[in-house]
């Protein structure tokens, strides 16, 4: 009998038949209408409740809008009221141009007022009468020259159009042109009067001459090659970096050579007088040259006069040469009436074989005024007399030791060189701020790639603060001199401190641009605020669309404590309405919303009154007109919301 059969272990599995697929089915789609219609009425809820919440949001806006409009005439009234400064600081600084006028009157010191025609004509007459000038009496009296010129240059640039007829301009031009070049008529003529007695200044030990006369100003260097040796070909001038090296037809050849250094630009020429519509919209046209080769630094070279010299026993015979606008002449122990004439390095008879290896260029070693600033190292550009202008061609083998401030350079000719360096190095800014010191003072700070500077105002007045290089301070002949606005930013342009736009920077720099008419305005309430409230750069500014500024603001009563973490008010202002922003310079995107509790306004001057306590509202009221005015000069010189 075989095996048994083993059972099936477990239970059968039971069916599912139609009718509880259907059921299934069925179970699982009224569960999904039911989710699909939760998901609806809890849409239907959101979306009702953030239409209402954008409605109550319009309606909020609406009123507020609303609000603003209906307050806004007052608000406007109110401003237009404060602005009344600017015409009250105008008619002050007319005053106090004539005032300045009767005072020079009234001193009767000699020295003519360079605004009066007849005065300034007498003045250059007399001057041309004088002969026989020596260096050092030419070099007194250029103090006197220069200071005419300089008043002069501030007439045109300080006096508002309204204020200059044509014909004065034109006088006022003129005479600038006719004692620039009288002055440097007059340097020929005493490099005239030194050669003469070029062997008795010979020195000892070389045999040649050598002669430095200096002063603030100017500072001549004249070398006569009285012994011809070969071996004389590298000339340093005594206890100077200043110096030549010749080739070697100069160097056995009747000639001297002169290097007028002066600390003035006399080359290039007069920038245009302002027009009205520059006056409202961008002061900082006013300050311009070249925008391209832009003379930056106050140190303009003179490689002048290369004078033939012949010796004829013990006496020396001196026929001359170089100057891009003048001509002179000696012979003899006398002068032709001709005076200096113009002699060309390399001659312009040589063929152009015989120019490259007999007349090769003459190396220059300069040294840069400690006064002058340089951010890069400088390009070295000679005069062309033709095209007037700067060009860099005919100049190689430039090397610049900024340590020990040398410059070396070659020239295929002689002629007027300068230093150069990028007008715009400075420009876009990093930051910038805006701060209260003490009653009608503030310090104005902009920082770039590589410089921050400190700026103090004051009534009428601006001063260099501080200038940092790479972190650390650096000290300036600026410092601590308090100057009027036009007088200071000139003279930081000429310092290479260049931080003012013109009319044409936007054609070299990449700019934030911002429409004028809501820079002018934003600038103008800035400044009459900026006794109370310290102002700041913010990232969002580049941002926002080109009818809108955003800038950083908050309260600071001067005197205070620095504060190490302040709390910023972010504004929004587009020239008719300012408002405060719901973001800081901490948010991730750039947002107009509305900063709760708070309103819209017409005016910057209300939008801060608005969180602004009594005291610092009263300060702003009792502003000085003229430190205000000062200020928005100075806002609108450096345009901080545009170049940043």
């Amino acid at each position: 009998m075989g095996p048994k059969a083993k059972k099936k272990s477990g239970s059968k599995k039971k069916r599912i038949t139609k009718a509880d697929q259907l059921k299934q089915l069925q179970e699982e789609e009224e569960r999904r209408q039911k989710e699909e219609e939760e998901a609806r009425v809890k849409y239907e809820k959101e979306e009702m409740e953030r239409l209402e919440i954008q409605r109550a949001e319009k309606e909020k806006l609406r009123k507020l809008e609303a609000k603003d409009l209906e307050r806004r005439n007052g608000e406007l009234e109110e401003l237009y009221l404060l602005e009344a400064c600017f015409p009250e600081a105008e008619k002050l600084k007319r005053d106090s141009r004539l005032l300045s006028q009767w005072k020079h009157y009234i001193q009767c010191d000699g020295s003519p007022d360079p605004s009066i025609s007849q005065e300034i004509n007498t003045f250059i007459s007399l001057w041309k009468e004088e002969t026989n000038e020596t260096f050092e009496a030419v070099t007194a009296k250029s103090k006197l020259v220069l200071n005419l010129i300089e008043k002069l240059k501030l007439i045109l640039l300080e006096t508002p159009s309204y204020d200059l007829q044509e014909k004065n301009i034109i006088q006022y031009q003129g005479s600038i042109l006719e004692l620039q070049e009288l002055l440097h008529l007059k340097f020929n003529i005493a490099t005239e009067i030194l050669l003469r007695q070029a062997s008795t200044l010979a020195d000892l030990d070389s045999g040649n001459m050598e002669k430095v006369i200096r002063d603030e100003n100017v500072t001549v260097y004249v070398w006569a090659n009285l012994k011809k040796n070969p071996r004389y070909r590298s000339i340093r001038f005594s206890e100077t970096q200043t110096g030549f090296e010749i080739p070697r037809i100069l160097a056995t050849s009747d000639i001297a050579l002169r290097l007028l250094h002066t600390r003035y630009d006399h080359v290039t020429p007069l920038g245009p007088v302002p027009t009205a519509s520059q006056e409202h919209t961008s002061a900082v046209t006013y300050f311009g040259k070249d925008e391209v080769k832009s003379v930056e630094a106050a140190v303009s070279k003179d490689l002048q006069e290369e004078y033939k010299e012949q010796e004829n026993e013990s006496n020396s015979v001196h026929e001359e040469e170089t100057k891009v606008d003048e001509q002179g002449g000696i012979e003899g122990q006398t002068i032709l009436k001709e005076g200096l004439q113009k002699y060309t390095y390399p001659p312009e008879t040589a063929e152009d074989f015989e120019t490259e290896n007999t007349f090769p260029p003459i190396e220059v070693m300069l040294q840069v005024h400690e006064n002058v600033i340089f951010f890069e190292n400088p390009m070295v550009a000679r005069w062309d007399a033709e095209g007037k202008h700067w060009k860099t061609d005919g100049i190689s083998n430039v090397s610049y030791k900024s340590e020990d401030r040398l410059i070396t350079f070659s020239l295929d000719t002689f002629g007027p060189v300068t230093l150069i360096q990028d007008a715009h190095v400075n420009m876009p800014y990093q930051s910038w701020e805006l701060r209260p010191l003490d009653v009608n003072k503030v310090l104005l700070t902009v920082t770039t790639v590589f410089t921050e500077i400190q700026i103090q105002i004051k009534e009428n007045l601006c001063m260099l603060a501080s200038i940092k290089l790479n972190n650390k301070k650096h000290s300036s002949i600026l410092e601590e001199k308090w100057m009027t606005p036009v007088s200071f930013i000139i003279a930081l342009k000429e310092a290479g401190l260049n931080i003012f736009p013109t009319g044409h920077s936007h054609f070299y720099v990449v700019i934030n641009y911002k429409l004028p008419l809501v820079e002018v305005k934003a600038y103008r309430q800035m400044a009459l605020l900026s006794s109370a409230f310290a102002f700041g750069w913010s990232k969002w500014n580049t941002v926002c669309n080109s009818d809108k500024v955003v800038f950083q603001v908050r309260e600071h009563l001067p005197k205070e404590e620095p504060i190490q973490n302040p709390n910023w008010t972010l504004l929004m202002f587009n020239g008719d309405r300012a408002q405060s922003l719901k973001i800081n310079e901490s948010s991730d995107a750039f947002s107009e919303a509305l900063k709760e509790e708070t309103e819209f306004h017409s005016t910057l001057y209300h939008m801060v009154k608005d969180f602004a306590s009594k005291e610092a509202m009263k300060k702003v009221r009792c502003s000085s007109c003229q430190f205000v005015d000062s200020v928005c000069h100075m806002l609108l010189s450096t345009r901080l919301l545009s170049y940043s």
